[in-house]
Order: structure tokens, then C-alpha cells, then sequence
């Protein structure tokens, strides 16, 4: 089952629409934006790794890159009745990986809307949204921080920052910025990383539908965003509004004037990128490099 070839035309994101993969573990059914997976393939012949993650069953080797193979009902703590015998090959974060599952079912095409944030289950909750489909629930896995905990790497990145002059970090304290992140231990992560940067007036919301109310509503009660809120970081894939639409209604509005506006996401393809250019981003950042966020950040903001 090759997506790259077949799958739909993805500018259509600014509409708040996306594609999912709706996959089974179990008995349980989960999904995947159709922006995150290359392809669909059958489990192939594996080569285990001395010492690897617990998660990862080995390697495999996929038109000539070598690929961890993720074990995901391992992961989100499933049995399973049948052993799983497909892989969703996708990339993350710069990071090819494939994820085993039980089956690939079809692919849906729905509204940001109509994902509602997964309810509070704990910290170790795998799932960041939930699609209520006529006759069952599909449950988005929070496919980067599964990610994020096999890779130290990209830990590492989303904590390391570079130093910069005294100067520069005094003005970052006086910086409004507001940050809309689905995930919530990314969404830890960003806001404990730009406030070790010296951006202390940081103020995070789980979507875009959020962010966008909170900042209508200090216009509505203002009159200006002025003084109020000087940059906006976004993530694109969140539920109720991605990152394209909440992009679209600040730039389509004239009271948000130029706000810089930045989206920081793993999914920053060739043709998401041109669609945030479309829409007036200042500036596309691909997880984890929260490094290169805060120096455009500040280019954009005091002109370094």
C-alpha cells in the first residue's frame, strides 16, 4: 500500500482537514496523519540489536536505509491475539522508523474539529487525540514522544541551547510568546527549554482552536495585540485547528498586524512548507531543533 504516489494533495490543510491511517492493535483502533507515513509494507525479516530499546525489535533495510522497526503493541501495552504483520514506515523528526502493527484499515479524511484532545490518563499516555467515527474511536498516537524516549538524542536537542550575550537574554524577559503543542511532554519540554533561554512570558495550549481564542480574546477586550503577545510558535498536527489554520486566521485578520509567527513541527515536508509560505509563516523549524527556534526567534524579534 505506497502513499506517496496516492495520497491527496495535503495544501488542503489550511481548511483544517487532514488525512488519517486508521491501523489495529488488538482489539483497539488507532491512527497516523497520513503526512507522517511513506508507506505501508508486510513485516520483512528483522536483525536484532545487542542492547537496543525494549520497544525496538531490530533493524530492517527498506531501498537500501536501515530502519528500527518499532514494536507498537509493546509499546502502548496491548496484547495481541495474531501476530502483527504490517509496518508503517514513516519519518519523524529527520528520523526514518517503522512502527509494527496488527493491520492497516483505510485512511479517513476529517476535520481537524472533530478530534477532540485525549482525555487526562496519566503522564504515560500514548494518545493525543481522539476521532469519534460513527460506530467506533479512533485514537491518535503520540508517535514523537515514543520517538523522543527511544532516541536520547532528540531529548538532548529539545534541551540544548546555545549561549547568548547578556544582553540579548535581559530582552528575551520582556517577550510575550505564546506556544500551541499537542503533545504534552514536547509541550514540557519547549516551554521549560525557552525559559531556561530567558523567555519567561511563555503561555502554552494544547491546540490551535485554544491559542487562536485566547489570542481573539485579548483583541476583543485590548483593542490591539500590541504589548500583549510578540510571537507566536506553533506546531501544525493538533486537534480542533492545526497549525495552518490558526496560521490562516492570524494573517487573514488585520487586527494581529505582522506578528511573527513560526511553525515548529516534526511534519515540515517539502509541500508543508510551501503551504506555510503560502499562508505568511515567518519560518518553518523541524523538531527537535529548539536551538535554531530560539535563534530565529530572536532574529525576527530584536533583528540579530
Amino acid at each position: 500500500m505506497a502513499l506517496q504516489d496516492s495520497r491527496k494533495d495535503i495544501a488542503n490543510v489550511s481548511t483544517n482537514e487532514f488525512d488519517v491511517i486508521e491501523f489495529v492493535i488488538g482489539n483497539v483502533h488507532y491512527g497516523i496523519n497520513v503526512a507522517k507515513v511513506v508507506e505501508v509494507i508486510n513485516r520483512s525479516d528483522v536483525v536484532a540489536v545487542p542492547h537496543a530499546h525494549p520497544y525496538v525489535d531490530g533493524i530492517f533495510t527498506l531501498r537500501g536505509k536501515t530502519i528500527p522497526l518499532i514494536n507498537l503493541p509493546r509499546c502502548l501495552g496491548v496484547q495481541t491475539a495474531s501476530a502483527p504483520r504490517n509496518v508503517i514506515v514513516s519519518k519523524l523528526n529527520n528520523y526514518d522508523f517503522g512502527f509494527l502493527v496488527n493491520s492497516v484499515d483505510r485512511i479517513h479524511h476529517v476535520s481537524w474539529r472533530n478530534m477532540e484532545p485525549a482525555p487526562e490518563a496519566g503522564t504515560t499516555s500514548r494518545v493525543v487525540g481522539v476521532v469519534k467515527m460513527p460506530d467506533r474511536i479512533v485514537l491518535l498516537v503520540d508517535f514523537e514522544a515514543i520517538v523522543a524516549e527511544i532516541i536520547p538524542e532528540i531529548n538532548d536537542r529539545m534541551n540544548k541551547i546555545d549561549e547568548a550575550p547578556e544582553e540579548i537574554v535581559k530582552k528575551r524577559k520582556d517577550v510575550h510568546l505564546i506556544c500551541a503543542e499537542d503533545s504534552p511532554l514536547l509541550r514540557t519540554m519547549l516551554v521549560a527549554t525557552l525559559r531556561k533561554a530567558g523567555y519567561d512570558r511563555v503561555r502554552a495550549f494544547i491546540n490551535g482552536q485554544d491559542a487562536w481564542n485566547y489570542l481573539r480574546g485579548i483583541v476583543e477586550k485590548e483593542g490591539t495585540i500590541q504589548g500583549h503577545v510578540h510571537f507566536i510558535i506553533s506546531d501544525i498536527e493538533m486537534p480542533k485547528m492545526d497549525g495552518h489554520h490558526l496560521l490562516k486566521l492570524v494573517r487573514t485578520d488585520p487586527r494581529f498586524g505582522n506578528i511573527p509567527f513560526v511553525l515548529f513541527s516534526s511534519l515540515i515536508s517539502e509541500e508543508l512548507y510551501r503551504q506555510g509560505e503560502r499562508l505568511g509563516a515567518n519560518g518553518h523549524i523541524t523538531k527537535p531543533e529548539i536551538n535554531n527556534l530560539i535563534k530565529l526567534v530572536d532574529a525576527l524579534i530584536f533583528d540579530v
